[in-house]
Parts: structure tokens; C-alpha cells; sequence
């Protein structure tokens, strides 16, 4: 039932209905979106003073496209959104490619291939986070939240262990400032 409490949430904002529809629309394999844009209108609306479209630092677009592993796929892939609607700042990563490139930009060591958008979604970095929507042909929204969606809706920021290290977690904290920005948001470290 907790997807319900997310879907209501979703449809209320036209924004992020039309960037749903965008991302549907784009033609990419298995399109999501998920990450901060979601936890910012969850925890603009029930812990701070709305949801404001124009603080949203990147629309994470998250796509399986296992023919095509160059980071021209996701540059190619994040054009096709801006070309769709240029306002949102959009960014797509391909996440059949995560393995390809993660361990020289985050360091740590070799990344299992990713398989399904599930399998991405589980490695996000904080358990609110790990949650991605997309809007299926019949403007159903559906949800991937394979830790759940407790944290999210609840305003917890607990990291989750899966690539992040706590060094990497405190770092984030630091850079993202939840409590802050939403008040009632609970850190567990």
C-alpha cells in the first residue's frame, strides 16, 4: 500500500507527470526515473515547503540497453530528453553499463554486470533514494523499490551499505544537507 501513498504524491505534481510522459515517450529500453527528483517532491511535500521543479539538481533517467554499452549511448540518450522537453536538467545513464565505468569513477573494486533496472535501483546510495517511476502506456505509474519504500516516505536518510561506503555516506550527507532542506528528516547513520 505504501506504493499508493508515492502514486498519490506523483500525481499531484504536473511537472513530474510530464517528465514521466517524456521518458515513456523517448523510445530508450526499460526507462526510469528515479533517485533525487523523487525523494525531493516525497520529502519537499511532507517535510519541507513543497516541491519546487526548479531545485531539482538532475532528472536521473535510468535505462537497460545491453546492445550499446558506450557513454555515447547515455550522451545520445540525455539529448533525446532535452530535445523532448528542455527545461528539466535531465542526465541518463545506461545501467547495463554501470560495470563498464563505476569502479574508475568511485574507485572500490570490480562492479557485478546489472541486469535488470531492480538490480541498478538496489545499489543506489541512501535507501529513500533506491526508488525509481515510470508511467507504463496506460498512465499507470509503476514503482521499483527493492529496499522498500519505509525510508522515503517515512524521511529517513540511512545509507545503503550495498557501494557506499560510511566515508562515501558522510560525504553525501555533507554535500546534500536533508535535515536542512527538509525539516522532520531523519538521519540514521
Amino acid at each position: 500500500m505504501r506504493e499508493d501513498e508515492l502514486r498519490d504524491l506523483v500525481q499531484r505534481s504536473p511537472w513530474l507527470i510530464r517528465a514521466l510522459g517524456v521518458v515513456r515517450d523517448s523510445g530508450l529500453p526499460d526507462a526510469w526515473i528515479g533517485a533525487g527528483a523523487i525523494r525531493d517532491l516525497v520529502w519537499g511535500e511532507r517535510y519541507g515547503d513543497g516541491f519546487d521543479p526548479s531545485l531539482v539538481r538532475d532528472v536521473d533517467v535510468v535505462f537497460l540497453d545491453v546492445a550499446d554499452l558506450s557513454r555515447d549511448n547515455d550522451d545520445r540518450a540525455t539529448r533525446r530528453l532535452v530535445v523532448a522537453w528542455p527545461e528539466p536538467p535531465w542526465e541518463a545513464k545506461n545501467q547495463a553499463a554501470v560495470h563498464t565505468w563505476y569502479p574508475a569513477k568511485f574507485g572500490g573494486g570490480p562492479v557485478t554486470p546489472l541486469r535488470t533496472i531492480a538490480d541498478a535501483v538496489a545499489t543506489w546510495p541512501e535507501y529513500a533514494t533506491a526508488v525509481a517511476i515510470r508511467l507504463d502506456a496506460y498512465d499507470q505509474i509503476a514503482v521499483c523499490a527493492p529496499h522498500g519504500l519505509d525510508d522515503l516516505l517515512d524521511g529517513v536518510w540511512r545509507r545503503n551499505p550495498t557501494r557506499v561506503s560510511p566515508e562515501i555516506s558522510r560525504q553525501r550527507l555533507a554535500r546534500h544537507r536533508p535535515t536542512e532542506r527538509w525539516p522532520g528528516v531523519r538521519v540514521v547513520m
